[in-house]
């Protein structure tokens, strides 16, 4: 259930980042809000699941998902470059991620 609210924490501040880069600098207020909106759910999702979580191991997957993700859809909305060393570090990214999952003991507490 911890993994599940962790996704859907990543998942919804990928939504408001995206939200807050379609505001064009809140030029399109509507989505500027949305993003607040968006913000605050993941908030509190993320808090619930530090309550079953190590931070550092919360945070790293929160973090590292989210760097990967918020990538992936600005190359498929916005066109941005996706070269040899995007790629690079996102593998490196979760590569990282997994590996602190998998292996770090403090991961529940």
């Amino acid at each position: 259930m911890t993994y599940l609210l962790l996704a859907l924490a990543i998942v919804t501040e990928v939504t408001a980042t995206l939200l807050l880069k379609a505001s064009d600098g809140w030029e399109k207020w509507y989505f500027g809000y949305g993003a607040i909106a968006f913000y605050m759910v993941s908030g509190i999702l993320f808090a619930t699941v530090l309550k079953h979580m190590g931070v550092g191991v919360a945070y790293a997957i929160w973090s590292g998902m989210g760097i990967a993700l918020i990538t992936a859809a600005s190359v498929i909305l916005w066109k941005q470059t996706f070269d040899f060393y995007v790629a690079m570090g996102i593998i490196l990214i979760v590569s990282g991620t997994l590996l602190i999952t998998s292996k770090s003991a403090v991961v529940f507490q």
